[in-house]
């Protein structure tokens, strides 16, 4: 289904709102730290909280604290850091999958590999290497990550390949294990997801997708057994503010 030619209009007592944020909500940047977020969308997920009962969700490969930061005032209902952190309802403590997160040998292996335009992202539970604004050393980068993450080290590590980015964490935990989580919680439980990504790490949440008779969505590239595709960030975000309309009776 494309989403332009038949829009789609949930329920929204029935289904939960899953969405990835660089690339899906928000558009890419040259950096992690420049990205903005539209003061429009936070008012379209500020109605979609309401109108959902509290079943949105942020699902990403940020930090709480990061998207805690970009969504400000807002705090939302997330799993973060790829799985690795998870926070069922925004007052709720947060679970971490991976407290001690990767071995500072291995941190350090890989943020050396910066440089030249690679830019490394340390986040503690992994540590992320950009090549955005170098994308000619993409095999460089590739190759660089391969051998500083070659073990033995004390726990299986997982590597991560993105949109113009490598990521390393430990394995045992992804998205898609936040996003199961997630759906044993009230206000998800019982509720259909509509889950919407844009990059490979999404995958594996569009895979379980049909464990809930949910939906999933990508943004930007066809991905098989979705049920639609948008084309860019902008898109979604009108369809946010298209299934959460600003109500003639609110009150202010």
């Amino acid at each position: 289904m494309e989403i332009d030619e038949r829009p789609f209009i949930p329920d929204l007592r029935k289904y939960a709102i899953l969405l990835d944020v660089d690339g899906t909500i928000v558009d890419l940047a040259p950096l992690p730290g420049d990205v903005h977020v539209l003061g429009s969308l936070k008012n379209s997920l500020s109605r979609l909280i309401g109108q959902t009962s509290g079943a949105l969700a942020l699902v990403s490969g940020r930090s709480l604290g990061d998207l805690d930061r970009l969504f400000a005032p807002l705090r939302l209902a997330a799993v973060g850091g790829h799985g690795a952190e998870f926070r069922p309802s925004p007052g709720a403590a947060s679970n971490n999958e991976d407290p001690f997160g990767l071995e500072p040998e291995l941190r350090e292996r890989l943020i050396a590999i910066a440089g030249g335009g690679v830019v490394a992202e340390d986040k503690g539970y992994s540590v992320a290497l950009h090549y955005r604004l170098a994308p000619d050393r993409e095999k460089f980068v590739r190759d660089a990550v391969a051998e500083a993450s070659a073990g033995p080290w004390s726990a299986p590590i997982e590597i991560l390949p993105g949109k113009f980015v490598v990521e390393v964490k430990h394995a045992g935990f992804n998205k898609a294990t936040g996003v199961r989580k997630l759906m044993a919680h009230p206000p998800f439980a019982g509720r259909h997801p509509i889950f919407i990504g844009d990059d490979t790490t999404d995958e594996s949440v569009f895979a379980i997708m049909p464990e809930f008779e949910g939906l999933a969505f990508s943004v930007g590239r066809e991905v098989a057994d979705v049920a639609g595709c948008f084309a860019t960030p902008a898109d979604v975000r009108a369809w946010l503010e298209r299934i959460a309309p600003v109500r003639e009776n609110a009150c202010p």
